[in-house]
């Protein structure tokens, strides 16, 4: 969450705005559902299992976005994403 919302508002900086578009797109989203799936496992949700193919799902592709660039932020977020794919990928 933290490094999706991070790599979000450091996009916002960037010189070329226009084309950090869809990565502070996938970086909002992300976080978003990485919120949500936590507090959904946190109390144990009978709906749990369909929310973490969600975040894998969301992760990868924002993992996939970030690590097209080579921004400090993004190349974190892309590790952070990857990070949280697998240990969804364990947890299920």
């Amino acid at each position: 969450m933290d490094a999706c919302e991070h790599c979000a508002n450091a996009c916002l900086g960037e010189d070329d705005l226009k084309m950090m578009v869809p990565c502070i797109r996938l970086d909002r989203d992300c976080a978003d559902i990485c919120r949500l799936t936590a507090a959904f496992i946190a109390r144990g949700s009978g709906h749990a299992l369909h929310v973490l193919e969600e975040c894998i799902e969301i992760c990868q592709k924002c993992h996939d976005e970030c690590a097209q660039h080579q921004h400090a932020h993004c190349q974190a977020c892309a590790a952070a994403c990857q990070a949280c794919v697998e240990a969804c990928r364990t947890y299920k």
